[in-house]
């Protein structure tokens, strides 16, 4: 499998940046350490920290720094995971209870809040403006992602402008931090550093179109019309929206408008008449070439050849 084959290049970083997270996750309260184990047992693709390590060793780095940074990277990712299931009254995540079923509401924002703060405490430590003032940006960006993305929330006029603003923002801010800081820890080439940010900013992209129409998708593992029950309008619904019949329409915008999945078969039936999944792949793919693209500016190595073949699995992945 790719993912497998891509994850060995960098397998001592991998387990080396687990390690890291559970040591300097420890706290004095015994309450965050058992949420926290929880939610690290969850599982997970971890492509963001897969992206730190495998850029920041495509720029030859030789210290350890990359293993506190896809930490940080991963810290964050994991803290916007609890909120989001908290806004969206999330109960089911990766096949299991979310931390706000089992623990509650307050214990998952706060605990969010807490691997925020650390992450951001390992950043300080690397002692990288540039990195921290990245970061700093970033975070900020994100928040106003899941703000927009709450005002878009069953509102079936949503257009797929603020559809893709969204997108760009909430989940695809990360990827490219990801990919421009592990870059910035080795280099200061403003070349090197704009191809890898819209490297990670288009495989970003391309990543959420692909759970959207995942979403969709028959046995996937994960619970088909989600998206619509928690009123969100991604680009398979938008596109089924705008180029289907008017009653069509009508039971799409109803849908949208109560977070109902009540006619889902029907609305399967529509989505896949209008080919809105294979709309949604094509820019997905679109995207995953404009990020190949960003490659051919950094120096050739195994690492620039795992990152080329990560894209190809983002767009062709089944889960």
């Amino acid at each position: 499998m790719p993912l497998e084959s891509i994850r060995s290049l960098v397998s001592h970083d991998l387990i080396a940046t687990d390690r890291f997270i559970c040591n300097e996750l420890k706290s004095d309260i015994p309450f965050i350490n058992q949420l926290i184990e929880y939610i690290l047992h969850c599982g997970g693709k971890r492509i963001r920290p897969l992206l730190v390590l495998l850029t920041a060793h495509a720029f030859a780095h030789q210290k350890e720094q990359h293993i506190d940074l896809a930490a940080a990277v991963e810290l964050i990712h994991t803290a916007t995971l609890l909120h989001d299931d908290v806004v969206d009254n999330s109960n089911m995540r990766r096949g299991r209870q979310t931390a706000n079923v089992l623990w509650g509401n307050e214990a998952s924002v706060l605990v969010g809040d807490f691997l925020y703060s650390r992450a951001f405490q390992l950043i300080v430590k690397l002692k990288n403006i540039p990195i921290l003032d990245i970061f700093a940006n970033a975070t900020n960006i994100i928040a106003e992602g899941e703000v927009l993305q709450l005002l878009n929330c069953h509102n079936p006029n949503t257009t797929e402008e603020a559809y893709y603003e969204v997108i760009e923002r909430k989940t695809a801010k990360l990827f490219e931090v990801a990919t421009q800081t592990g870059a910035a820890l080795s280099t200061d080439t403003e070349k090197y550093l704009k191809a890898m940010q819209y490297y990670g900013l288009h495989l970003g992209i391309a990543y959420q179109l692909i759970d959207d129409a995942l979403d969709y998708a028959v046995d996937t593992g994960k619970n088909r019309g989600n998206d619509l029950i928690e009123g969100k309008p991604t680009l398979p619904i938008i596109y089924a929206l705008r180029t289907g019949s008017v009653a069509s329409a009508t039971v799409l915008r109803q849908a949208i408008s109560n977070g109902s999945s009540e006619n889902l078969d029907s609305i399967m039936e529509i989505i896949e008449s209008t080919g809105a999944i294979e709309y949604t792949h094509e820019a997905a793919k679109s995207h995953a070439e404009k990020a190949i693209k960003m490659l051919i500016d950094i120096p050739e190595s195994p690492y620039r050849e795992a990152l080329k073949t990560l894209t190809q699995f983002v767009v062709e992945r089944h889960y």
